[in-house]
């Protein structure tokens, strides 16, 4: 009875070393590459964490005793420029994917690829590996998610299911009945110049809602097939999926089923 009292008066709903404990608990361990799509904002109240940047800091230091000198922290920070018919700036435009990844992306620390519309930041030993000079198409042979499967990521998401942008990746490996490639041109800014630039996108018709994308199928084939490790975590949870376990999954379940992905049979393009 007095436990439960004292834990229904804490003023916080996890700390430092709940964060390094989940990290552990789902297999993240020294060392690793990951790539962490985040909703930290869901998971309560942080121990000690007054302001934003004190969340950010937290999670950062937890992480990194986690992977060590030798591990790699990578985040989406896509911006969609080119898509949006708007110059990209790897020094300064703002990516769409959230509270942490924008704060990796700020850290002095961190490089960022200068895809204009799927950028990545890193931070670690392998940062330059995986997001210098990458290529035109953020799903093809030379890009951050091809080196990324490659040197044996791990997806770490926060509060989210075992989806990824890996999936992307693996549909325009196995190619995908129902996604194309569309060309997009636009320009960058370097070092304070403006480049012409072109980039691709292996997309989807929006017209035919039968094709968009749902993973949770993904999510439950994985979780299924004991590929994916869960931890909880303040109010949510954490899950990792090894990079290559889902790609290897991706071509299992469209080889057996082409819309494997989506919601429905696709209307094909």
């Amino acid at each position: 009875m007095q436990n439960r009292k004292m834990e229904k008066n804490k003023a916080y709903d996890y700390s430092k070393q709940d964060i390094i404990h989940a990290l552990k608990e789902t297999g993240i361990s020294e060392g690793d590459s990951i790539f962490v799509h985040s909703n930290i904002g869901f998971l309560g109240r942080l121990q000690d964490a007054v302001y934003p940047e004190d969340h950010y800091e937290v999670f950062k230091a937890a992480i990194f005793e986690v992977i060590g000198d030798d591990g790699t922290l990578t985040v989406p920070t896509y911006s969609y420029s080119f898509c949006r018919g708007e110059i990209f700036d790897k020094d300064r435009t703002p990516g769409m994917c959230g509270f942490f990844s924008e704060m990796v992306r700020k850290d002095t620390l961190a490089l960022r690829s200068d895809d204009p519309n799927f950028s990545t930041a890193a931070i670690g030993k392998k940062s330059g590996y995986l997001v210098k000079d990458v290529g035109e198409h953020p799903f093809g042979a030379d890009s951050f998610l091809a080196r990324f499967v490659d040197t044996g990521g791990k997806i770490c998401n926060i509060n989210l299911n075992s989806a990824s942008s890996v999936i992307h990746y693996a549909e325009k490996l196995f190619n995908v009945p129902y996604r194309h490639d569309k060309e997009f041109r636009g320009k960058i800014a370097d070092c304070g110049k403006l480049k012409d630039r072109t980039a691709y996108y292996f997309v989807r018709d929006l017209d035919k809602p039968e094709n968009v994308p749902e993973f949770g199928k993904f999510d439950k084939k994985a979780k299924a097939l004991g590929l994916v490790r869960t931890a909880d975590l303040g109010k949510g949870q954490v899950v990792s999926i090894g990079a290559r376990d889902t790609v290897l999954l991706v071509k299992k379940g469209v080889e057996e089923d082409p819309f494997f992905l989506i919601k429905g049979k696709a209307v094909l393009i």
